[in-house]
């Protein structure tokens, strides 16, 4: 975030909202009001006329597709161009469609693995020769707590890819290092934004899926409370741990996120503890076989 030049890049398809609104206009917000310059992208960048006329010069309005590798050069190129460098880059992933599986069509899968992945490449790809050149600058992934873990019957599509972009990130932060780039993974828990709504197409649930893919669509459409978490704060939030010298590597956000990830890992580790002797005897110099653990302890 040195010298105040902020690029938050957003990701759209047809479904998804990029930074026109949700959590991505409440980034691009959040970095204006803390003074930072910004490019704001969408694929229809007159949605983005309100921030012209509120911030005047600070923001670029950028038109983008991520499914277009080279549009998102042009993005990267446009936002250089402008404010001369990038110090903060935010891909700020797309939308989930609910079906099970073994229903799911193969175009719709991989159409939302195209935003919700390739995006993330494509966009991150485009800005890595400015910021190794420039020997600086942060990426944010806006990812999810359901890429760490998981297990979010109907949305596999839209997990898998935060898996992916977990992966990827981890891979990027060990290759960037030297330059002084840092990578820094979101990861939230339900927030106030459409996502669960207009974003989000659900698909005939068969009834061999109604207790898991069916109560799980229940519970995120059909919920009087609405999603816990504030995208305002979330997008403070962001904004100042980006800026920091060391970032977190992950950052949760929200109470169910915290929750989620804090039980997940209580469960990685028995498990491992569980299963590790089983686990040891696989090598040559182990003592095998080793005796595997009662059923109750194994899971």
């Amino acid at each position: 975030m040195r010298d105040g030049r902020w690029r938050p890049v957003r990701r759209r398809r047809p479904q998804a909202r990029g930074s026109s609104r949700g959590l991505g206009r409440a980034l691009v917000t959040a970095a204006l009001d803390a003074g930072h310059l910004t490019v704001a992208t969408a694929r229809r960048p007159e949605q983005l006329g309100g921030l012209v006329a509120r911030y005047g010069e600070r923001v670029l309005p950028v038109a983008l597709d991520v499914t277009d590798a080279a549009g998102a050069r042009a993005a990267v190129a446009a936002a250089v161009d402008r404010f001369g460098r990038i110090d903060v880059l935010v891909n700020n992933a797309g939308y989930a469609n609910v079906s099970p599986v073994e229903t799911t069509d193969d175009d719709d899968f991989r159409t939302q693995f195209e935003t919700n992945f390739w995006g993330v490449y494509h966009v991150t790809r485009a800005a890595l020769p400015v910021l190794r050149a420039q020997r600086g600058g942060t990426v944010v992934q806006v990812s999810s707590v359901g890429g760490r873990v998981g297990g979010s019957p109907g949305i596999a599509s839209y997990q898998a890819a935060k898996f992916a972009v977990d992966g990827f990130s981890r891979a990027l932060a060990v290759e960037t290092a030297p330059f002084g780039v840092r990578v820094m993974v979101v990861e939230p828990s339900g927030f106030a934004t459409d996502w669960a709504g207009a974003s989000m197409t659900v698909r005939p649930v068969p009834a061999a899926y109604e207790e898991t893919v069916g109560l799980m669509n229940r519970r995120m459409r059909q919920s009087d409370a609405g999603a816990a978490g504030d995208p305002r704060r979330a997008a403070r939030i962001v904004v100042e741990a980006a800026g920091r010298e060391v970032p977190p590597s992950h950052l949760l956000l929200g109470v169910n996120a915290v929750e989620m990830a804090t039980a997940y890992s209580r469960r990685q580790l028995a498990q491992a503890a569980a299963w590790e002797k089983v686990s040891r005897s696989a090598d040559f110099a182990e003592p095998c076989p080793a005796p595997f653990p009662p059923d109750e302890a194994a899971a």
